[in-house]
């Protein structure tokens, strides 16, 4: 297993949808087993293929609630559904999320609170998972990942454009920035 760079806002293979996996064979279970060491080495509770720079639907999840109840596994070619997200404003203190191809930041983005995942495991066996609250979010997360959609293009106004100033004054938002987990801290 191999930590793999994490690609930054801006690197084309983020703005883009990714390809369906075809077939599930070493080249694929090599690069999940480099997902979830890159994921843990980050660290992150999720991880799309293209974060690592290969544009195929894959994501990875880790988390464990307050019950420190593991759950964690991988969805090949997902297919997602959502019930509808509340309206309203969301709460800073409780809906902030971050992402690792946006490095150490965090802001307020309303999600919906229930979702069905369902996709292929490292043995092209079926896979369906229901689930709530943050486990849900993260499911929506690394699915946006898939279509080209980084959770800052979903933000309020004022917060995206606070998004593009961080961006800018970082030198992100361009092509070929990658930052390594166990070697950068950006996410410390």
């Amino acid at each position: 297993m191999a930590v793999l760079p994490i690609r930054i806002m801006g690197d084309p293979v983020l703005h883009s949808p990714a390809t369906p996996v075809g077939t599930i064979d070493d080249e694929i279970r090599t690069l999940v087993a480099d997902m979830f060491e890159t994921m843990d080495r980050a660290p992150g509770v999720g991880l799309a293929a293209p974060q690592v720079g290969v544009g195929l639907r894959i994501y990875t999840y880790s988390y464990a609630d307050d019950d420190g109840s593991p759950w964690r596994g991988v969805i090949i070619n997902p297919e997602l559904w959502m019930t509808p997200t509340e309206p309203g404003d969301p709460d800073p203190d409780e809906e902030s999320e971050g992402c690792l191809s946006f490095p150490g930041e965090r802001f307020p983005l309303r999600r919906s609170d229930r979702v069905r995942v369902t996709g292929l495991d490292l043995d092209d066996q079926p896979v369906r998972i229901e689930v709530d609250g943050w486990r849900a979010r993260i499911m929506q997360h690394e699915f946006d990942h898939l279509d080209g959609i980084l959770y800052v293009d979903r933000l309020s106004d004022s917060d995206w454009k606070t998004a593009q100033k961080i961006a800018r004054k970082r030198g992100w938002n361009r092509p070929g920035n990658s930052w390594m987990p166990g070697v950068d801290d950006l996410e410390g």
